[in-house]
């Protein structure tokens, strides 16, 4: 097995972004895809590593990108500038997540007709939100993610399939706003499981979150959990 990874440019709304393909060079044969949407600070190492963790399991990785090519937050408050438009316009930042879907399902390794997407963060929300505009997606996976409703997919079928995979101490989404999320899941007739791991804040799949008072730390036993479940929920969709 040999993964390898290459940049691949795309354009929206004349806006020039750059995603990462990683995928395991020894096969020929079309395989499912899975889009990486980053946290708030931009398309890091960290979802990169992602979508080549994915690719040894036999996926096509791809790590998509949401602010444009080169663009990285290197401070909270970078990073809040950057999401903070896309959060206030949820239309903009659905499309661009469906142009990012459609870049990574025309990569010729890809199998068109399986596609999905984990998003952590900031992430989780871009994943969730395609999952509310009734994208033909098989599933979508929120890691720690942000559960706000766009408000502009009220009464849409969901069709994908739902994974969140939560702290239940996160500070950014406490245990309320997380039944809020499952009653709209309800009454979008979606296929939806909710993971809530006790003692875990925002952010555990990352080691490098060790901020207390943020709300920011990583949980191993979360993480590795998470990361099993994930494997089960990508099995079981694109079986």
């Amino acid at each position: 097995m040999a993964v390898v990874t290459r940049d691949v440019e795309y354009t929206h709304r004349d806006k020039v972004f750059e995603g990462v393909v990683a995928v395991d060079n020894a096969s020929e044969t079309q395989r499912p895809v899975v889009l990486v949407s980053h946290a708030w600070g931009g398309r890091d190492d960290f979802a990169v590593q992602k979508a080549k963790d994915l690719a040894k399991m036999g996926y096509v990785g791809f790590a998509l990108d949401l602010y444009g090519k080169g663009v990285l937050g290197t401070s909270k408050e970078e990073n809040r500038e950057l999401m903070t438009p896309l959060l206030e316009d949820r239309t903009l930042l659905q499309a661009r997540m469906q142009t990012a879907v459609d870049t990574a399902s025309a990569q010729p390794e890809a199998d068109k007709t399986k596609v999905a997407a984990i998003g952590y963060c900031f992430g989780g929300l871009c994943v969730l939100d395609l999952a509310r505009t009734g994208a033909a997606v098989s599933g979508v996976v929120s890691y720690h993610g942000l559960f706000s409703s766009p408000g502009n997919t009220v009464g849409r079928k969901i069709s994908a399939k739902v994974l969140v995979l939560h702290g239940y101490d996160d500070p950014m989404a406490p245990p309320d706003a997380m039944v809020e999320l499952a009653s709209e899941l309800t009454g979008a007739q979606a296929d939806w499981q909710i993971h809530a791991y006790g003692s875990t804040q925002h952010a555990f799949t990352n080691p490098a979150a060790d901020d207390p008072d943020f709300g920011t730390v990583y949980n191993a036993d979360a993480d590795k959990r998470s990361w099993r479940s994930m494997t089960d929920f990508l099995a079981d969709i694109f079986a």
